[in-house]
């Protein structure tokens, strides 16, 4: 899918659904433009908040390309930051923190993600914004909340520490071997987005009944402690150390990588052993516990499974075991998830062109939320930075060019 291409055309007569509300981000790096993004998609109008000098942080990350006016855009900006605008606003200035306040009545979603208590600090917290605009909804995306005192309150917090606080890292660490950081990108960022969209979408409809704004606090921690749920379920259930169970969760060879399998019931079982060829194994008394699978998993259910895949691919041992009802998943390389086929269908990547000269364009994960009466894209670039600060504040605030020169040469704006 490329920049301005739509599906589901004939659902553009219904709108998006957040046509109409207006969210002013003070936002940096993944774990609240991830969310804002997702906002944009589904018909919010998103006006990004970001330091005249510098921007977000996540543009100063690597690999990056360079914007028309030679600044380096890094990759965590670009995959963040479809379809928003750009304001420039020094708030830690006297007259920017004053743009914010003036700026907020207008907006439906107040958002931000830095460190706890760092906006409060700065004349920018809940209780500021309340007071300017009652009826915002505040919302608040943090390492360990702010709504409550934590151990943690001062420290920073990236994805990977959530993550590893999580005890997930933990969890899956074997030996002596250091934990494996980040095993799945920004998850710490990305489901931290995600808790943060349900909570906006909840805090709006609560202002559609009340009247009402509030605060909506999500802590990365709180986050990772519910996604990574197994960890203390298991613990509480007796389980130790990783322990998942007796469950065949594991990775097999096939003639061109590897490929996952997922047995936890009898009937399952059966099924993976009459596709491998040992359908005796059913009846076989080292098979007759879901405990002797894994106590034969390394010496007769391993060399069975990948003799009989030597001569396959990877997609047609997952496709004759979906035949047979077993769950199965290919190992994909980085180009076999670009050329998916199913990728492509969902248009589940976005090309944006590079404006470096660079022919490959950037790939940008697609909206994963598909509704049939909803028009997906058209997609928008991300914006340069400041690019939309005159324009806003004009339109916003009504302030002409005199003010934005005064506001500009004191440094609050870029």
């Amino acid at each position: 899918m490329q920049l301005g291409d739509v599906a589901n055309e004939g659902a553009a007569r219904y709108g998006k659904p957040l046509d109409g509300v207006r969210v002013l981000a003070l936002e940096q790096m993944q774990a609240l433009p991830w969310c804002t993004q997702l906002l944009s998609r589904l018909g919010a109008d998103v006006v990004k908040v970001e330091h005249p000098r510098g921007g977000d942080s996540g543009r100063g990350s690597q690999p990056a390309m360079i914007d028309p006016e030679g600044r380096s855009v890094g990759a965590t900006f670009l995959r963040n930051n479809l379809g928003k605008r750009s304001i420039g606003i020094d708030f830690k200035h006297p007259a920017g923190r004053q743009l914010v306040l003036d700026l907020a009545p207008g907006f439906d979603v107040i958002a931000e993600n830095f460190k706890a208590g760092a906006l409060a600090r700065s004349g920018l917290g809940y209780a500021d914004i309340a007071a300017a605009a009652p009826r915002a909804v505040y919302v608040s995306v943090s390492g360990f909340g702010n709504t409550t005192s934590s151990p943690y309150d001062r420290w920073p917090a990236y994805a990977p520490i959530a993550e590893a606080m999580s005890g997930i890292y933990e969890f899956k660490r074997t030996g002596d071997d250091p934990p494996f950081v980040a095993p799945v990108g920004g998850l710490g960022d990305i489901g931290s987005a995600l808790f943060a969209s349900v909570g906006i979408l909840a805090a709006l409809r609560h202002r559609d009944t009340t009247g009402e704004g509030q605060h909506v606090d999500v802590a990365m921690l709180d986050s990772m402690v519910a996604i990574t749920d197994l960890v203390t379920n298991f613990w509480s259930m007796g389980l130790r150390d990783g322990d998942l169970g007796p469950l065949i969760m594991h990775g097999f060879r096939a003639a061109d990588g590897w490929f996952i399998v997922q047995v936890g019931r009898e009937h399952q079982f059966a099924k993976l052993v009459e596709a491998i060829g040992h359908p005796e194994w059913v009846d076989d008394p080292r098979f007759n516990t879901r405990q002797g699978w894994l106590d034969h998993l390394d010496d007769l259910l391993r060399p069975a499974i990948e003799a009989w895949a030597a001569d396959k691919r990877k997609v047609e041992v997952c496709d004759a075991l979906a035949a047979m009802g077993v769950a199965a998943g290919p190992c994909f390389s980085d180009e076999e998830v670009v050329h998916d086929p199913h990728v492509a269908a969902r248009n589940m990547l976005v090309e944006v062109p590079r404006t470096d000269g660079v022919d490959q364009p950037v790939l940008v994960p697609g909206n994963p939320v598909k509704l049939s009466k909803v028009q997906e894209g058209p997609e928008a670039r991300v914006p340069w930075l400041g690019e939309h600060t005159d324009e806003v504040l004009r339109g916003e605030l009504g302030l002409d060019d005199e003010r934005l020169a005064e506001l500009r040469a004191a440094g609050a704006i870029s």
